[in-house]
């Protein structure tokens, strides 16, 4: 299939070199260009049927392709592969299995603890466990961090207590003040003898000066992209993207959640101001499976292997486990079998017995969770879905926009908040199991990029969750379905046009 697909490129390249080359040739090689495309187009659109995708994306390419023929065409070989995913990340995927089984063995699991369960929680604990192959811990600590400032004032004294190891792992680095403050933080540490390993996403942090991973790299930091895309055309992975952001420091603390390096995430961007994001430290048993999913991506990539005692001893010492509650640390991606993240938010909603409350920048549903939030709100659920007002990609943000009427005729209640840009990625149900991290409620985080969220369970952090969530409530402004169905029809028609491509984004 790739090859057939390179082939298809290399003529319509060949063809337009002619075609700008020789005008002799003019006539003859437009209708060339013309059969081929179409060849294309009818070729890529009978792969697409037989590859049984869910029938809303199969559509949905079928009336671009043939909307649209040469711009379709590049966007399918750009975005629309339907490689196998199993077999593209089977060394990852393999080596993911056998740590995560081994690590199973070794968390500490107090029979009175989770007892303390209900039934429903317990069972998506479970499920969790065997889609993810990560326990359910009742000896870690956690603490919400609700903006850019708390967090990176955490992170970066962290850093700068760091002894051993520093593991970092994210989607966006920036070489702007933040950026530049953690390069001299981790320039002063890998002198000091720490190791310090970064994963950076290829594609995510594209504009991430030579300069500043040269400096690092020379320094003796090992700065490592997470698949390179040197062709774009011709390359599977260019669709796969490291989403996560991780921190972990000498195996003892870990962070996780919505934040990148940047200036905009502390609320420094002209156009958004303030930033409400929220981010997870871990301390604890949990802690070790943060750093196991970091080691393994660390492992695909360079292929080194540091599954030692050293970087999976988590600090137990002065951890109160009565009041800890439960702790799950969860990755999800293209190399799993399932779906995780989504399965474990479609267990969330279906398992809400009261309320269900969602923060997340960018919402695209795919039918079984939409489904699911609409009939838990038919039940008699509290769902409560909060969005930010003002986009920063717009036609994501015109394409949630399209499934707010029939949710709010559900039942479904939903914010937009006003103060800054709403960047947060929180599923709260019945105010005592929530779900933060770096996955959002959208195609893309359900289906194609690597994600990790903790869940927790009647942890201090979702209280603090809940209380947050109120108060991002008063920041807020409520739709009201009938002023909603009173905007003007060209917003309709964007944000219908947007809906179409939606699968797609």
């Amino acid at each position: 299939m790739k090859n057939r697909l390179q082939l298809i490129v290399f003529l319509l390249v060949l063809t337009a070199f002619f075609y700008f080359t020789n005008g002799h040739w003019t006539g003859k090689v437009v209708g060339i260009l013309s059969i081929l495309v179409t060849i294309s187009v009818i070729f890529i659109g009978i792969v697409i049927s037989l590859e049984n995708r869910h029938p809303t994306q199969t559509l949905t390419w079928l009336v671009v392709l043939g909307s649209f023929p040469v711009f379709g065409f590049i966007f399918y070989l750009l975005f629309g592969r339907n490689v196998r995913k199993r077999r593209l990340f089977e060394k990852k995927a393999k080596l993911d299995e056998q740590v995560m089984l081994k690590l199973e063995g070794d968390y500490r699991i107090i029979d009175e603890h989770f007892e303390k369960i209900g039934d429903h929680q317990r069972q998506m604990f479970k499920l969790a466990q065997r889609l993810g192959k990560t326990p359910v811990s009742f000896s870690t600590e956690t603490h919400a961090l609700t903006n850019g400032k708390e967090t990176f004032d955490e992170i970066l004294n962290a850093l700068e207590h760091a002894q051993h190891h520093i593991h970092m792992e994210y989607y966006i680095v920036r070489h702007d003040e933040l950026g530049t403050k953690i390069k001299n933080i981790l320039l002063r540490k890998v002198k000091e003898g720490v190791y310090v390993r970064f994963l950076y996403d290829a594609v995510g942090s594209f504009q991430l000066s030579g300069h500043y991973i040269n400096e690092l790299k020379n320094a003796g930091v090992e700065m490592v992209p997470f698949l390179p895309v040197r062709v774009p055309f011709l390359n599977n992975k260019i669709n796969f993207r490291n989403h996560r952001k991780i921190v972990v420091i000498d195996g003892t603390v870990g962070f996780v959640g919505g934040l990148n390096i940047g200036d905009e995430y502390l609320g420094h961007s002209r156009h958004f101001g303030f930033w409400r994001d929220t981010h997870l430290k871990v301390r604890g048993e949990a802690v070790r499976s943060l750093q196991l999913i970091f080691l393994q991506d660390w492992y695909y990539m360079t292929g080194q292997t540091l599954l030692t005692q050293i970087y999976l001893s988590p600090d137990l010492m002065n951890i109160d486990i009565d009041s800890c509650g439960g702790v799950q640390l969860v990755a999800g991606g293209p190399d799993r079998e399932w779906e995780v993240i989504k399965q474990l938010f479609f267990s969330m909603i279906t398992s809400a017995r009261e309320s269900i409350w969602i923060a997340s920048p960018y919402f695209i549903p795919d039918e079984d969770i939409f489904s699911a939030l609409k009939v838990a709100a038919l039940s008699g659920v509290d769902v409560r879905l909060l969005v930010p007002q003002k986009p920063d990609k717009k036609i994501v943000f015109y394409a949630s926009r399209s499934y707010f009427p029939e949710l709010m005729k559900a039942g479904v209640k939903i914010y937009e908040y006003k103060k800054g840009f709403m960047h947060s990625k929180i599923v709260i149900v019945d105010k005592e199991l929530a779900s933060i991290g770096t996955a959002n409620m959208d195609m893309r985080s359900f289906h194609l990029n690597f994600e990790v969220n903790a869940f927790l369970y009647r942890t201090n952090s979702t209280q603090k969750l809940v209380y947050e969530f109120l108060q991002d409530l008063e920041e807020s402004k409520t739709l009201n379905l009938d002023d909603f169905e009173k905007r003007a029809i060209w917003y309709r028609l964007f944000e219908s046009t947007s809906r179409l491509l939606s699968p797609l984004l």
